[in-house]
């Protein structure tokens, strides 16, 4: 099916151009209000405003852009997480809704001055949720991408939390150092899956997306370090795919977790798999 052609031309109102666009209502306001720095308010109380020759032709390759595909997240640089803004650009993952269960876990199983480890970190969004939330909480994430954790330390800035971040190969450059609880959303999609080459994914970084294997073998790593890692009856709770959920809690319990189980996300997937570090 071919791409409709918008052109957006100078002296057409704003509410023209929500009426006319070919997106998603929620898309093309955004769009609207990134382009010309506008708020929700303004959006509403200006939509008479006629665009100027400068504008019309910026609206339009924005809205070109996200007609051929382009997240909205790569777009406008920004993405909403546990109620904070990070900013994201095409070296990480979109932060996603049901990643906040594996915040919700981790901050449950935090003991008071705890500390915790997000592997995998990305944008940073895990960690500098947790450590919004936990200000007693010692919190360090890593990523093997540097271009990744440049992004994370600017979004633990903005946010204005402590996070320790370190440039790390899974455990390689934690030596002996231990953590009370453990989490990951590592690259967990097939090999060849089709999903790879459909919607927002054809954007995203690959190598953070899947491990050009079964999908399991980022987590395996994962498991297998994690008791050199863990304080006894610390915790490893991993997101996985929607199929993955049992071949995860197996891989727990053959490495001597307990209380192995998994959780549902709102859309009743489960998402995220764990277990405690036997005491």
């Amino acid at each position: 099916m071919p791409l409709p052609d918008f052109t957006i031309a100078p002296g057409t109102t704003l509410a023209e151009v929500l009426k006319a666009s070919p997106l998603d209502a929620v898309d093309a306001r955004i769009l609207v209000m990134h382009g010309l720095r506008l708020s929700r308010t303004q959006l509403i109380t200006q939509d008479r405003r006629a665009l100027s020759m400068d504008e019309a032709p910026l609206l339009t390759a924005l809205f070109q852009r996200r007609i051929h595909g382009e997240p909205i997240a790569y777009i406008t640089g920004e993405r909403e997480f546990f109620g904070l803004p990070f900013h994201v650009t095409p070296d990480v993952l979109i932060p996603r809704p049901e990643t906040e269960l594996l915040v919700e876990l981790a901050l449950d199983r935090l003991p008071q001055s705890g500390t915790v480890l997000d592997m995998g970190t990305g944008s940073g969004a895990i960690p500098v949720a947790i450590a919004h939330t936990r200000r007693d909480a010692t919190v360090t994430a890593i990523d093997v991408s540097e271009a990744a954790l440049s992004i994370a330390r600017g979004n633990a800035s903005r946010n204005n939390v402590r996070v320790e971040f370190l440039r790390s190969d899974w455990y390689g450059a934690l030596l002996n150092r231990s953590f009370d609880v453990i989490a990951s959303n590592p690259p967990y999609i097939v090999a060849g899956d089709s999903h790879l080459s459909q919607g927002d994914l054809r954007y995203e970084p690959v190598d953070a997306l899947t491990d050009h294997a079964d999908g399991l073998s980022a987590l395996r790593i994962i498991v297998d370090g994690a008791p050199a890692h863990l304080a006894r009856g610390g915790w490893l709770l991993l997101e996985h795919g929607y199929d993955q959920a049992e071949a995860v809690r197996n891989l727990l319990a053959a490495s001597g977790f307990v209380d192995v189980q998994s959780w549902k996300d709102l859309a009743g997937i489960d998402r995220v798999s764990g277990g405690k570090l036997d005491t």
